[in-house]
Formats: structure tokens, C-alpha cells, sequence
């Protein structure tokens, strides 16, 4: 291979690659990019003339430039991140929700509505109608708990509109 054209494809390369930063944001093609211009200039001063002399310098050069330069771009160029805790079962507590088949506390065959999507459920003490609004207390496995609801309070602004 001619040694100038090595000295092309790093140079190419390099650029290449850290062009590429713009559609793969992670800092490596900035890194990998960056060394291969090292080395490409390396080339043409002529301190790297064999090509595998000039590959493990390009690799090593990588490499080092990453544990060097990874920890500073972390520091001072955060990323996004949100950290939500994914509780379903922590969500689903309380929550007012419609009986779809009868539930009563003996078996798992009724049935509420929660998320749009029919749920088993059961009561932990009496039977209760389809049609009836009850109130999610925990979940065993696939089966809500629920509790009747007997009189859904009205908010409070509600109740002084109606008063007036």
C-alpha cells in the first residue's frame, strides 16, 4: 500500500467520523475522528511509516483519548436524563374504577375496567354489582383488591355552586 494513501484514509477518515458526531451525538466518533487526524498528521510529518505501526498508534490513541476525555465530557456536558419510578401497583392505589362483572370475595371471576383495559378483581368482603364504582386497594399477583365506594364526595367548590 502506498504510505500516502494511508496518510488519505486517516485524514478522510478522521473527518468522516467526526462529521458523523452530528447524526450519532455520543462523543466516541468525535474521539475516533479526532485520532485518526493525529495520526494522519503523525503520517505526513513521518514519524508512523508502516502502516501497522500507524494502525496500533491510531487504536492506542483512541483508546487513551477516551478514558482521558469520557470522564470530562460527562462532567461538563450532561445529558438528559429523568428518573421516574415505575410503580404500577403504587399508581393503581386508590384510584375510582367501574365493575364490569360482578365481583364478591370467594373467587377471582369478576372483573373491573382500569386503563381501559378489564382487570380480575375481587372484594375483600361482601358481593358487589357490575355497574358499581369501587376503589382499588392493592393486587395479588393479577387480581385487583377493591373496596366499595358508597358516595363519591363532590368537591368542594362543586357544593358551593350547588348551595348558591
Amino acid at each position: 500500500m502506498d504510505s500516502e494513501l494511508l496518510t488519505w484514509i486517516f485524514l478522510i477518515g478522521g473527518v468522516i467520523l467526526m462529521l458523523l458526531e452530528f447524526v450519532i451525538p455520543s462523543g466516541m466518533a468525535l474521539i475516533l475522528g479526532a485520532s485518526g487526524l493525529l495520526i494522519a498528521l503523525a503520517r505526513f510529518l513521518g514519524f508512523l511509516d508502516d502502516p501497522i505501526t500507524a494502525t496500533m498508534a491510531w487504536i492506542f490513541t483512541s483508546a487513551g483519548i477516551t478514558l482521558l476525555a469520557m470522564p470530562l465530557i460527562r462532567k461538563y456536558l450532561k445529558a438528559e436524563t429523568s428518573y421516574k419510578l415505575a410503580d404500577e401497583d403504587y399508581e393503581a392505589m386508590d384510584q375510582i374504577v367501574q365493575v364490569v362483572e360482578p365481583l364478591n370475595e370467594h373467587n377471582d371471576e369478576g372483573r373491573i375496567r382500569f386503563q381501559g383495559i378489564s382487570w380480575q378483581a375481587r372484594t375483600l368482603s361482601g358481593e358487589v354489582p357490575a355497574g358499581t364504582k369501587v376503589k382499588i386497594k392493592y393486587r395479588e399477583n393479577t387480581t385487583w383488591i377493591v373496596e366499595p365506594v358508597d358516595q363519591i364526595q363532590e368537591p368542594t367548590s362543586q357544593k358551593l355552586k350547588d348551595k348558591n
